[in-house]
């Protein structure tokens, strides 16, 4: 509690107070910055406990704002278990923002879409996920003073949260799916045979990131959702080769929309 305590305490002394909404931008998904009425930008490198992003797609800040007279707080890019980092390490920030008094937390991601409905540029609103990651961010002894020993996870992206993202999806006319969501390790993308496996397990798209995220934030009876970015079509019977700066273009292309939505449910929060 001491490390969550001091980042959140430095926090508070570069003027960051009572955010209400904590928002994670995934790769290639920047343009949701342009909306809000920016207070303050901190490096990670300048927070006290916080692990560095080592990816480049990711900008490694901490974004305080308003938006609709709501303070929020952004992730400006986040971390990853193929980065070295542990499951702790990954939801450091989560359970900082938290601890700062966030009260909803809003994510999104680029992913793979495993089912075939989905095409690149799609957005999709993660349902349910499967974890197969290398463990679990609450491994180890439980800290009674962030949440429970054993968290429910029946619902872990939050019905209220959801059903408000598909309220204005339709209010703005952009088409928002659902799907089931497969964290694995990466960095590298997946064989055919791999692909093969996850649609079977009854995943609709698969992503290296958020699972850790939205885990810790059950833990800590934090309300969640997510929305994933199609950015390759991750058909094994007819796979092409795919390039991360491919992926980080398709990203950006439904950045917009992506950034529309997220604003109109921030508003109704």
């Amino acid at each position: 509690m001491e490390k969550f305590y001091k980042a959140r305490d430095y926090l508070i002394e570069q003027g960051i107070t009572e955010p209400h909404i904590g928002v994670v931008l995934g790769t290639g998904l920047h343009q949701f910055i342009k909306h809000i009425e920016v207070k303050n930008t901190i490096p990670y490198s300048d927070i006290p406990g916080f692990p560095v992003s080592t990816v480049e797609f990711h900008k490694g800040n901490l974004i305080y704002g308003k938006i609709a007279g709501k303070n929020i707080l952004i992730m400006q890019g986040r971390f990853h278990a193929y980065e070295g980092y542990t499951m702790q390490e990954i939801v450091f920030p989560i359970r900082v923002m938290k601890l700062s008094g966030i009260k909803n937390l809003i994510l999104s991601n680029a992913a793979g879409g495993i089912n075939l409905n989905f095409k690149k540029g799609d957005l999709v609103l993660i349902d349910d996920h499967i974890n197969l990651l290398a463990g679990s961010p609450l491994s180890g002894k439980n800290n009674d003073e962030i949440g429970p020993r054993y968290p429910d996870m029946s619902e872990p992206y939050a019905l209220k949260l959801k059903e408000l993202l598909h309220e204005k999806s339709v209010e703005l006319d952009i088409e928002l799916k659902r799907g089931v969501y497969a964290a694995v390790h990466g960095p590298n993308l997946e064989t055919k045979a791999e692909y093969r496996y996850l649609r079977i397990i009854g995943a609709d798209m698969v992503g290296m990131s958020t699972v850790p995220e939205v885990i810790a934030a059950n833990h800590m009876q934090l309300p969640c959702a997510a929305v994933s970015v199609i950015t390759d079509e991750c058909d094994p019977d007819n796979l092409k080769p795919v390039n991360i700066a491919e992926i980080i273009e398709v990203a950006g292309k439904a950045d917009e929309k992506l950034s529309r939505l997220f604003i109109k449910v921030i508003e109704a929060l």
